[in-house]
């Protein structure tokens, strides 16, 4: 039987972005996920998805924001550090904006919105680190302002995770978070070169 999403009960369109007509949010591709204590399962594909989709964007034209996120001084996120700094491989390159946020939502009290907007797009494809939490709440916080998201799959990577006494494998919270996203908040491909 078919699961019916809260997108089709709303009527909401199921046409994923194209590369040309959108804004691509690049989400805490930060050293942090990459080593220690935060390092992420499959964040090497992850990242190699992420550079092709980033060489792709760049190719299209398609306005690219970045978004680090900052936790302070001496802490894993600390942008002042190699640590904390974006991996070489998505790096941003001259014009593309680095976006600075200390919440999971990068619209929430920073400036990614006047971006997107001053982009004139609509749509928006999100990519980045974790799946659960930065890029769940920065696609929500993309759709609540009206934005049309499209998140990536294979771009995208987390953790596991303990929920009360049961461990949680990081690919079961990687696909509920995609599941929720593709529920309400947005459209999910699989991979880049779904986009057009």
């Amino acid at each position: 039987m078919a699961t019916t999403t809260l997108r089709t009960l709303n009527g909401l369109d199921e046409t994923p972005a194209a590369l040309a007509d959108s804004t691509l949010i690049l989400v805490d591709y930060q050293n942090t996920y990459t080593r220690g204590v935060m390092e992420l399962e499959g964040w090497q594909a992850a990242l190699d998805a992420a550079a092709e989709l980033l060489a792709r964007a760049r190719a299209a034209g398609t306005k690219i924001v970045h978004v680090i996120h900052d936790g302070g001084a001496g802490s894993p996120y600390d942008i002042r550090e190699e640590i904390g700094r974006i991996h070489p491989r998505v790096a941003p390159v001259e014009g593309e904006p680095v976006v600075v946020k200390r919440v999971p939502d990068a619209f929430v009290g920073t400036d990614l919105g006047d971006h997107v907007d001053a982009a004139g797009h609509e749509s928006v494809i999100v990519a980045g680190f974790m799946t659960h939490m930065c890029v769940l709440f920065t696609t929500q916080g993309a759709f609540l302002r009206g934005n049309r998201p499209t998140v990536v799959a294979e771009t995208t990577a987390t953790r596991p995770l303990r929920s009360m006494d049961t461990e949680l494998p990081a690919n079961q919270i990687h696909l509920a978070a995609l599941a929720t996203i593709t529920d309400l908040y947005g459209v999910v491909v699989p991979t880049g070169k779904s986009l057009l």
